[in-house]
């Protein structure tokens, strides 16, 4: 991979191009981490508001009809449904990996097997999430694992 970087004062924004001659996974992550790094997202804590960078967010889960947005650090509530943040999301490094649960793909540190077909992820942060069977061999490929 060749990358190539022009510095010119009279360009007015910066502007990403890739070019390529097949769409590969590697460009794929690439083009994730681009979209992820800008994005920020409305959670509220303690009845605040803050703007949370996207890419502080380690998953994602919702709870007794309300959704809830994780760090490594800190718990934050959000308005939105879960679908809706995957929406948002899924082309940013996020997938789902049971009906109420989205993951950093980044944040993942070990996947281990488990019961029933199912997967557990350790995060970075030590927190276990469990995959279920209908996302467990889509989140192997997705790892490079399968």
């Amino acid at each position: 991979m060749k990358i190539i970087i022009n510095i010119d004062e009279n360009v007015p924004e910066t502007e990403i191009t890739i070019s390529c001659n097949q769409l590969t996974d590697e460009i794929e992550k690439i083009m994730a981490t681009l979209r992820i790094m800008n994005q920020q997202m409305l959670v509220c804590k303690d009845e605040e508001n803050h703007l949370l960078d996207v890419s502080r967010i380690s998953y994602i889960e919702a709870l007794e009809r309300k959704t809830f947005v994780y760090t490594e650090d800190d718990v934050f509530e959000s308005k939105l449904k879960l679908y809706e943040m995957e929406e948002k999301l899924c082309r940013s490094g996020f997938f789902c990996v049971s009906k109420s649960c989205l993951v950093n793909l980044k944040y993942i540190k070990s996947i281990r097997n488990d019961v029933e077909r199912r997967i557990r992820l350790t995060l970075k942060n030590g927190e276990q999430v469990m995959v279920s069977r209908q996302y467990a061999e889509e989140i192997k490929r997705r790892l490079g694992v399968i």
